[in-house]
């Protein structure tokens, strides 16, 4: 489906939504969940990975099928190689076969799994005979992505000796990992993170627990990048967020500062508000802690005429697509003066913007969305558009809320 986006041009926003639960904690929490049946899950994320995911881990044997959910199959890779009896084959979409996993592999195989490649080497799809890992140390290179550490971590209390992880180099993403330490520290799982060294207890069983998943940082940059494009004095509150967040990607409320929007907790909600224009005519941002809102970043700076210089991106290369390259072919049909390299992005300041492009989404759903809020400046078509799916469902409906006219093409 693809649709016509024309946003409230020059109104003074202001609305409630409430924003379904964090993906990347909530597919931590289902692993857990399948781990230690004593674990409740509340806040559950809506998203079609999620879904995914809770169905994948009910599989023992045959094909697990996840589709386009990367963390799903970094995570079941980990969690299939240590279920003892399992044998099955994890696959996924066409773009899921062109992503690499050799380096999960591996290490999952120095701790004794029984993992081979079902077409081509170093690349989904995986056949995993599940068995018990009683080896408990293991290194990877430091930056990498964190989903291939936390797939590490994850089943670490579950193997009979725990596991010590050393990780080799520049360590990126930290925040994931500590959302991962974070979620078993929840669970009464005892671990360690000092220099390049992380240590997890094993654990054997887990009490009655609930785990309450926080909303997703990620899906409230669509609404920083709103605010940002609005007039001053546009305020929208979002919940259910907490102030001492797990997520890397709660570093938003820093960042957009330099937008002009201010970020206020209250009790389970945040509320963003324009109080100012842009204070700078460059944005300049590491995001190699937060890469998912490198896309919402770039479009809010071209939408508001200014420049940026992003770094710390490696990673995008190997996302739903290669979301560099993305950024550079869209945000060019729209007249942007764009380049990147294999992890940086640089945007020129450009004032004319051209109206009616049709998006291209390449089957990522961060495309559709950071795109979105561009129809605040001009009208654009998003082709594809319910790829939003994979993480926000109810995306659309929640822009409606705000003015948005969507229409179906």
């Amino acid at each position: 489906m693809k649709i016509h986006l024309s946003g409230p041009n020059n109104k003074l926003l202001a609305a409630t939504i409430k924003i379904t639960g964090s993906k990347s904690e909530s597919n931590r929490s289902l692993l857990l969940s399948a781990l230690y049946p004593g674990i409740e899950i509340k806040n559950l994320s809506n998203s079609d990975d999620a879904q995914v995911m809770e169905k994948g881990l009910r599989i023992k044997e045959g094909t697990v099928d996840i589709h386009h959910a990367g963390t799903a199959m970094r995570f079941l890779t980990g969690y299939f190689a240590a279920l003892e009896g399992s044998d099955i084959v994890l696959t996924g979409s066409k773009r899921m076969t062109e992503r690499p996993i050799r380096i999960l592999v591996d290490a999952l195989k120095e701790l004794g799994a029984d993992i081979s490649y079902v077409k081509a080497a170093g690349y989904p799809p995986l056949r995993i005979k599940g068995k018990k890992l009683v080896r408990n140390k293991v290194s990877l290179p430091a930056n990498v992505s964190s989903q291939y550490i936390s797939s590490l971590l994850l089943i670490a209390p579950s193997l009979k000796n725990g596991l010590e992880l050393e990780l080799v180099g520049k360590i990126t993403s930290v925040p994931y990992i500590k959302m991962t330490l974070g979620l078993l520290s929840e669970i009464g799982v005892q671990s360690s993170f000092e220099g390049n060294l992380i240590k997890v207890e094993t654990k054997s069983d887990v009490n009655s627990t609930t785990l309450v998943v926080e909303s997703d940082w990620s899906s409230a940059s669509y609404f920083y990048s709103i605010v940002a494009l609005s007039k001053v004095g546009t305020e929208i509150i979002l919940s259910a967020y907490k102030e001492n967040s797990l997520q890397g990607d709660s570093v938003l409320q820093e960042v957009y500062k330099d937008f002009g929007v201010e970020t206020s907790f209250g009790e389970n909600q945040i509320a963003i508000k324009k109080i100012a224009e842009a204070s700078q005519s460059k944005i300049q941002c590491d995001l190699a802690n937060a890469p998912d809102i490198a896309q919402t970043i770039a479009v809010t700076c071209f939408g508001l005429g200014l420049s940026c210089h992003l770094v710390g991106l490696h990673t995008l290369k190997i996302k739903e697509t290669d979301r560099l390259e993305a950024l550079h072919t869209e945000l060019t049909k729209l007249g942007a003066d764009i380049s990147v390299t294999d992890k940086s992005l640089t945007l020129n300041i450009t004032n004319a913007i051209n109206m009616d492009v049709a998006i291209d989404t390449y089957n990522d759903h961060r495309m559709a969305m950071a795109f979105a809020p561009l129809a605040m400046r001009t009208s654009i078509v998003i082709n594809d558009a319910m790829v939003v799916t994979k993480s926000y469902p109810d995306f659309w409906s929640d822009l409606q809320k705000l003015q948005f006219q969507v229409k179906e093409l």
